[in-house]
């Protein structure tokens, strides 16, 4: 690892969570001389990379936008959900957001507002605790690596008081999802608002990314269900055509085979215009 860069980078990741800071505390946050970083935010700043406003606090510059809307536009994965994406707010009547794994998190990198007209803000690019939400569920399930991801020495975050955080009930949520595709979450990131979510495999078996609908708690939700079977039908079905689009043969797809995950469901011969759950798309 070349030293300079990842100081750099540290210090991009630490203006992107405080928004702007003065040297003395960026230097006292990332435990190096404040000549040091003073050097770096100077290198950072002639490649707009980093700004500073009228104070002399720094902060992201624009060319930081350049670069994230440069991600987006070359996301392979992402292109194939948008229009998927857009059809299924508008079937079922909620916001979705698709995501993909980065470490512990997911990032969403597209948000569909509700398409009631009320008042949302768009949640791109946001940071997610992946255990916490049923995006980072459905993406940990098919991850070949995913109890490395989460140390069994560090705690599992709480967002709210439903925020899943026992090792032995994910386990068991993960092995769950492994058998049907879907996730579902209650109240965990936010109260209020629950999930369902689907994931998204791509010729090799790989879960790329993962699409899902973000709607009201229901007064009656229950473990494991949160939304009704059109709702989520719905979500399988979004998952299913983005995975054709990215080349997978079967829904869901074992990372490790190329095959289908259901077990004892053997992969099915593909009928033109029909996506099979849990065998040849």
């Amino acid at each position: 690892m070349i030293q300079s860069v990842e100081r750099a980078v540290r210090i991009l990741f630490e203006l992107q969570g405080a928004r702007r800071l003065p040297l003395s505390e960026l230097a006292a946050r990332l435990n190096l001389p404040s000549s040091t970083v003073h050097g770096l935010v100077r290198t950072l700043a002639a490649d707009g990379m980093i700004d500073q406003d009228a104070s002399g606090r720094y902060m992201l510059g624009p060319r930081v936008l350049g670069l994230g809307n440069a991600y987006l536009d070359s996301n392979e994965f992402r292109l194939h959900s948008l229009s998927v994406a857009e059809a299924l707010s508008e079937r079922t009547g909620h916001a979705v957001r698709v995501a993909v794994l980065l470490g512990a998190d997911i990032v969403v990198v597209h948000h569909v507002l509700r398409p009631d007209g009320s008042r949302q803000m768009r949640e791109v690019g946001i940071a997610i605790p992946a255990h916490a939400s049923a995006l980072g569920k459905v993406l940990l399930a098919f991850h070949p690596a995913a109890t490395a991801l989460l140390p069994q020495d560090v705690p599992l975050a709480k967002l709210t008081g439903r925020t899943l955080a026992s090792r032995a009930a994910l386990d068991s949520i993960l092995e769950q999802i492994r058998e049907g595709g879907l996730a579902y979450g209650i109240d965990e990131v936010v109260l209020g608002e629950s999930e369902v979510a689907a994931a998204i495999f791509d010729a090799q078996g790989v879960a790329v990314g993962a699409i899902g609908v973000v709607l009201p708690t229901p007064e009656n939700a229950q473990d494991g269900m949160v939304v009704g079977g059109s709702v989520v039908n719905a979500v399988r079905e979004s998952a299913i055509a983005i995975s054709r689009g990215m080349g997978a043969t079967s829904w869901p797809m074992d990372p490790a085979t190329g095959q289908s995950a259901r077990r004892g469901r053997p992969a099915m011969a593909r009928t033109p215009g029909r996506a099979m759950d849990g065998g040849a798309l």
